[in-house]
């Protein structure tokens, strides 16, 4: 199947047809442009969805505990992984396909135009030959006229009696001239009809074959690289589904993370107060308080709270109005200030220990605050050892640098590291007293009075250098019950005295790897092999608090013992 036999006799036609594939590439690289144009726009407006439903920050400390919000953030993410999977899709198929077309488009092009100016040439070439045959065949024409003409005018004057000999020869002699030029002029026509013959076979047998199975060529590498470039766009989408599976696998798997049953429970702990439900209302007995007691010499009127009857004293119901607690509006007044600390006052910054929260969120914060201390604590001690590695390579090597120079650098973390353990466990001994058990009479406060704060705040600031943490002895407070009257709750007063200090309960078991003296206030001295009670693990200072058999505690080195945590079984 070739266009040069095929269409022998349409060059113009193949002309025509070979300028419409081109147009046909430059329209197709319109449509990839377009669709690139579309992707990008689609993947931009994805991901300004995506950013528009981002958490706000107010929103993230409120949200982040519940799998609802945690998961539909997930969900935002994966929608902008796959966002970015229609802009993989856009840059291939401008850097690949795209490209590959304008290539494409340009050298059609040029190969069109030399194969249309060679066949341009071989039908000049033609044209020309018909030329050259058409004039030859035209002198022939003239020349046998003449010749023809010459001839009837020689018989003419051979049979006319009155012409002469001589011009009886002379017509004869131009007749002989004009047929020799007509035979010459034949034979040029012959020679020329047989070249231009070869031409014409020449032409349309080799040349012009030849001129269009290169344009045949060149269509058909055309239409093959349109063949790839469309299998390739699809390809280039293909190769993105397996990613955007994963994003939607990874959307349904958010979905499959949301619990009503976790986020319940998380409300309850982001709002739970701690306090105790409200008791029952008293009720008063008004129309019993003026009653006249006929034994009073005087007359006057007695309250049958003397008697330990009858309703609340106007004193007895001050105090309770005092407390919060007396009267019905009492409770909505206690109830609306549990909501307020449950929600932060209001906005209002806390106090240091917290003890303006419930008694639930307080010690969620008093945790929250000690564990971003242990986390300092946890960066400035590694950038310790750096130093200190650092110096003895400078100890070692002097060429690399001045050990001297870090001293100052080392004391300054050494202070702060010391001073971040102080706080830390400042706000471990607000923590404790929190966790004290309350006095024989079942009551006590809901919150820390400011004069065990401080106290506390004071016994815990202890210098990590010198020895072991000094042994905590807050001050308990102790509540003498004083009893109603009419039996309602008793009012409490405030004293002095000792108690066992139950804030540390055992979290596991050690043994004595070597004998150690006390030699500091708040350590306690151990022999080789010796087990003991753990209480409260190493901080960061290099000491930890146990409990002898003989119930003695204080404070050990950490490096003297090996310790066994009974968490360490749970996992």
């Amino acid at each position: 199947m070739s266009w040069g036999i095929e269409l022998w006799d349409q060059y113009d036609t193949i002309a025509t047809h070979t300028q419409k594939g081109i147009d046909f590439c430059e329209r197709f690289t319109h449509f990839l442009k377009d669709r690139c144009s579309i992707e990008l726009k689609y993947a931009s407006e994805l991901k300004k969805l995506v950013k528009n439903y981002q958490p706000k920050k107010k929103e993230e400390e409120d949200y982040q505990q519940y799998t609802w919000a945690i998961k539909f953030w997930d969900m935002l993410k994966e929608l902008h992984d796959l966002a970015g999977q229609h802009e993989v899709i856009a840059e291939n198929t401008q850097s690949q396909v795209l490209k590959d077309l304008q290539s494409l488009i340009t050298e059609t092009k040029q190969q069109r135009k030399k194969d249309l100016q060679e066949g341009a040439k071989v039908q000049d070439h033609l044209k020309s030959s018909y030329s050259q045959l058409d004039k030859s065949r035209s002198k022939y024409e003239r020349a046998f006229k003449m010749a023809e003409k010459a001839t009837d005018d020689y018989r003419k004057a051979d049979a006319d009696i009155n012409l002469s000999r001589a011009e009886v020869e002379k017509t004869r002699n131009q007749m002989m001239i004009k047929n020799n030029q007509c035979d010459e002029c034949k034979n040029e026509y012959a020679a020329q009809l047989q070249q231009t013959n070869q031409h014409q076979r020449d032409h349309y047998t080799q040349q012009m074959p030849a001129v269009f199975q290169q344009m045949q060529g060149m269509e058909e590498n055309r239409i093959n690289k349109i063949k790839s470039m469309v299998k390739q766009v699809a390809d280039i989408e293909r190769s993105v589904i397996p990613i955007i599976n994963t994003c939607i696998d990874g959307m349904v798997k958010a979905s499959d993370g949301i619990s009503a049953e976790e986020d319940s429970r998380a409300v309850i702990d982001k709002y739970k107060s701690g306090f105790p439900i409200p008791n029952d209302i008293p009720f008063e007995d008004l129309s019993n308080a003026s009653v006249i007691d006929t034994s009073n010499a005087n007359g006057t009127p007695k309250s049958s709270l003397d008697s330990r009857k009858g309703t609340v004293s106007d004193k007895k119901r001050n105090k309770k109005d005092k407390k919060g607690g007396g009267g019905l509006f009492g409770i909505f007044t206690s109830s609306k200030a549990t909501i307020n600390k449950i929600i932060g006052l209001l906005g209002e910054e806390s106090k240091e220990d917290f003890s303006d929260l419930p008694p639930n969120q307080q010690r969620k914060a008093l945790n929250r605050k000690i564990d971003e201390f242990k986390k300092e604590i946890a960066r400035e001690t590694a950038e310790r050892e750096g130093m200190l590695k650092m110096k003895d390579v400078y100890v070692n090597n002097p060429a690399l640098g001045d050990p001297n120079a870090l001293e100052k650098k080392i004391e300054e973390n050494a202070q702060k590291i010391d001073s971040l353990q102080a706080e830390m466990r400042k706000y471990q001994g607000y923590l404790t007293n929190m966790d004290v058990k309350p006095s024989p009479a079942g009551h006590r406060r809901n919150s820390l009075s400011d004069d065990s704060i401080s106290q506390s705040s004071t016994n815990m600031e202890i210098s990590q250098t010198s020895g072991p943490p000094q042994t905590m002895h807050n001050e308990p407070e102790v509540y003498t019950a004083i009893d109603d009257e009419d039996g309602d709750h008793p009012e409490f007063d405030q004293t002095e005295g000792d108690f066992d200090d139950e804030g540390f309960p055992v979290i596991g078991t050690c043994r004595a790897l070597y004998p150690y003296e006390a030699g500091n206030e708040g350590s306690v001295a151990m022999t080789e092999g010796e087990e003991m009670f753990v209480l409260e693990q190493d901080q960061g200072d290099g000491w930890t608090r146990v409990r002898k058999h003989d119930n003695s505690e204080g404070f050990v080195p950490t490096s003297y013992i090996q310790c066994h945590f009974y968490d360490q079984d749970e996992v």
